[in-house]
């Protein structure tokens, strides 16, 4: 993340407007350009493939994974998860952000984790609800 939106997401402004049709919720930061798009990313994963949670993550070159939740018989993974085990197996070494599309309210503690393994405690996590408005952003750790 820049300088720039690191000192956006630490004061709760930015220059960016919200995603979605309302922009972002009461007490949540305004996303910059880069978490946008991946919130937009995440966004189209979920209404592209059905399922109840879409997922991206930011690794340390700028490069985004993107997923869908994955619920077999035998494979159970969040949307996040996914995207964290798609970055590693790609060979990224750090995330700069994640952000999950999803009608939950929170991010799940082990999905937390995940970014938190590969990203770093203070990994922001953005949390957007389906129509792609910015509820809230946590940190990883």
């Amino acid at each position: 993340m820049s300088d720039d939106a690191a000192n956006s997401a630490d004061s709760g402004t930015g220059s960016g407007t919200g995603v979605g049709t309302g922009g972002p919720a009461a007490g949540a930061q305004v996303p910059d350009a880069e978490d946008r798009k991946i919130i937009t990313l995440a966004r189209s994963a979920r209404a592209r493939n059905g399922v109840p949670e879409g997922a991206a993550v930011r690794d340390e070159t700028g490069r985004t994974y993107v997923a869908g939740s994955v619920e077999l018989d035998s494979l159970k993974l969040s949307a996040l998860r996914t995207a964290v085990a798609m970055a590693v197996a790609s060979g990224a070494q750090s995330l700069e952000a994640a952000a999950v599309v999803s009608a939950a309210g929170e991010v799940p503690d082990e999905d937390r984790a995940a970014v938190k393994d590969l990203g770093g405690a203070g990994t922001p996590v953005l949390l957007a609800g389906p129509d792609g408005t910015l509820r809230t952003t946590v940190t990883a750790g």
